[in-house]
């Protein structure tokens, strides 16, 4: 009898086309995801509902990130006392990734040393994706921070009309590097508002539309001519507009907008998308490869990439003068090219090599 409910509960989402969200939709350790940022300050973030169809395939990008979803393998021995199976199971992080989310420019030169990364740890569950923590790369060393307060970006499943609330907090004690004491209190507020179709660069897809409103009170706590004092960082309400599909591992289309005096403006819009070589950034994972004969003629041989792999040649002036995939012989014919300097770039799932030849 509980089975039939739960289908007779099901049967509305099903009949109108409506798609629900799970964890097997988002991205796990060894993960890649291939992001593309654009700019449209006039981009239209508020119109939602159900049954809608967004538009955004007019959007173009910019520049490409590739998201790698790294593995607790990959991090130091500290972290993995942090966040590894050792760790409380809360804390446990089913992989890190690259985050801007404290403001660490707001340091300036107060610190006497050179904070160079910092790392989200996420817990990936059937019930919700949680931010466990963070790592920041001092002078090339990692020191986790746990979250005292877990924070909870998504909770499972996502069905339209959906709403949840989370908060986070995590206490980040510099000493004894310097006697500094950094606070991030966050609030989290999401609603699935709307679901359809959406349509990006990438395709067109079944979607959950989500908003988060996040509210961020930051603060420092130090020292100065030996008295304490509590330093606020001002950080504006953030919103972030979030397009999810079956299947995708991150949203297809992300707007995010900060609040300032009232008015929504927005800061960043990056969608999932295809490779793009004129896009890769100069700080993507590259790999060793040979290229021969260079100088060539008529066939380029490459060395170090599999069957399959897709390439673009460009010339001196960047434009794309030849692009495909490697065949089983990894050679590429290159005489109707004219004379003069080359770069090819070729992909092939994380890996990215980047070359130059001379065509004789």
């Amino acid at each position: 009898m509980r089975f039939l409910t739960a289908t007779i509960a099901f049967l509305p989402f099903l009949g109108f086309g409506q798609i629900f969200i799970d964890q097997s939709d988002f991205a796990d350790a060894d993960d890649t995801v291939r992001m593309s940022s654009a700019t449209d300050a006039s981009i239209d973030f508020s119109s939602t509902g159900a049954n809608w169809n967004w538009d955004y395939s007019g959007l173009i990008a910019e520049s490409q990130e590739l998201y790698e979803f790294q593995n607790l393998s990959n991090a130091s021995a500290l972290v993995n006392i942090i966040y590894g199976q050792f760790a409380g199971t809360d804390h446990q992080a089913s992989y890190f990734l690259p985050n801007d989310d404290l403001p660490l420019d707001q340091l300036g030169g107060i610190l006497p040393v050179n904070i160079t990364d910092l790392f989200q740890f996420s817990k990936a569950s059937s019930s919700a994706i949680t931010s466990v923590g963070i790592a920041i790369a001092i002078d090339g060393t990692e020191i986790p921070f746990r979250s005292d307060t877990i924070e909870m970006r998504y909770e499972f499943p996502l069905m339209y009309q959906n709403t949840y609330s989370s908060r986070g907090y995590t206490k980040i004690d510099l000493n004894p590097i310097q006697d500094i004491v950094w606070v991030q209190y966050r609030t989290r507020e999401s609603e699935v508002d709307g679901w359809g179709t959406v349509a990006t660069p990438y395709g067109t897809f079944d979607a959950l539309r989500v908003k988060h409103t996040i509210t961020e009170v930051d603060s420092l706590a130090m020292e100065v001519f030996g008295a304490p004092i509590t330093i606020p960082l001002a950080i504006p309400d953030i919103y972030i507009y979030e397009w999810l599909a079956d299947g995708q591992l991150e949203p297809l289309l992300r707007i995010e907008t900060s609040d300032f005096g009232g008015t929504e403006t927005v800061s960043s819009i990056e969608f999932r998308d295809s490779f793009d070589p004129a896009l890769v950034g100069i700080d993507e994972k590259t790999i060793e490869v040979e290229l021969y004969p260079n100088p060539v003629i008529n066939e380029l041989k490459v060395v170090g990439m599999e069957p399959g792999s897709a390439f673009a040649i460009v010339d001196a002036l960047g434009s794309i003068v030849n692009q495909g995939v490697l065949d089983v012989s990894e050679s590429i014919q290159v005489g109707s090219l004219s004379n003069g300097a080359y770069s090819i770039v070729i992909f092939s799932g994380v890996k990215l090599a980047q070359s130059t030849f001379i065509k004789q």
